[in-house]
């Protein structure tokens, strides 16, 4: 069992609280599989001796590992949410892997995801736990990735979302940014756009400038920059999709 360059150099605060919990037989695992061979691990947890699973953990630098385990962790979450998981879902998650991470990252997403399913997740716990340690915009970004997991079938179902929202919430999103990236995936009707940005159709233009400077902030892909360029590359079709958006009400409403 091998991690990857995905995890490779260090998972840090991951493995602490309840997502050290979740992860620690499976990072054992892979220690008894490196001894077994005769060698070493070949990764270091980088959480300064504390044992997975710990109550406490250390504050630190948040790397692509971190994100990326955090990722398969709530990706799991989200496809429990009907109380079933098919091998038609995994395809799809797997497919969305080989896309955003490449070939390599995705077998051992999938891998991790597979052992991770098998789990009881707390929900709540971990969510917390990721909103305490991600930087709001890195928050943003996974709540895009779990709705483009959750419509790589074509829709998102209900009991998706709704564990998406809870999600979102006990990461500290708030609903008009967790409402803006819904819209991105669940066209409802013609306010889409206005959803998108946070605002309704009565907003003044000033107001809709306003809400637009503040997503393209709070959005913008060189937030996300130190995750790593796929990172980076779905954060700029999200951005682009804001763009989209105020594009459409200045167009719509003849302002530039």
């Amino acid at each position: 069992m091998k991690f990857g360059k995905w995890i490779g150099g260090g998972i840090g605060w991951a493995l602490g609280g309840p997502l050290g919990g979740i992860l620690g037989y499976f990072i054992g695992a892979a220690f008894d599989t490196k001894e077994q061979a005769g060698g070493q691990a070949g990764y270091s947890t980088g959480f300064g001796g504390q044992q997975p699973g710990g109550a406490a953990y250390s504050r630190q630098q948040t790397s692509r590992g971190d994100f990326m385990v955090s990722l398969v962790v709530l990706t799991a979450a989200v496809m429990k949410a009907d109380g079933k998981v098919t091998q038609a879902e995994l395809n799809y998650v797997k497919q969305f892997f080989v896309r955003q991470f490449g070939v390599e990252a995705a077998t051992d997403g999938i891998r991790m995801l597979r052992d991770v399913l098998k789990q009881q997740i707390p929900v709540y716990e971990v969510s917390r736990q990721i909103g305490q340690m991600l930087n709001y915009s890195s928050r943003l970004q996974l709540i895009d990735y779990l709705f483009g997991i959750s419509n790589a079938d074509g829709s998102v179902q209900a009991n998706e979302s709704n564990v998406i929202e809870v999600i979102a919430r006990n990461m500290g999103i708030s609903d008009t940014d967790f409402n803006s990236i819904k819209s991105m995936f669940v066209k409802q009707d013609a306010d889409s756009a206005y959803k998108i940005l946070g605002i309704s159709p009565s907003a003044t233009d000033d107001e809709v400038k306003k809400a637009y400077r503040k997503m393209a902030v709070e959005n913008h892909p060189d937030k996300v920059a130190y995750l790593g360029e796929d990172v980076q590359r779905a954060a700029k079709e999200k951005f682009q999709k804001i763009n989209e958006a105020y594009e459409a009400i200045k167009k719509q409403r003849g302002f530039s």
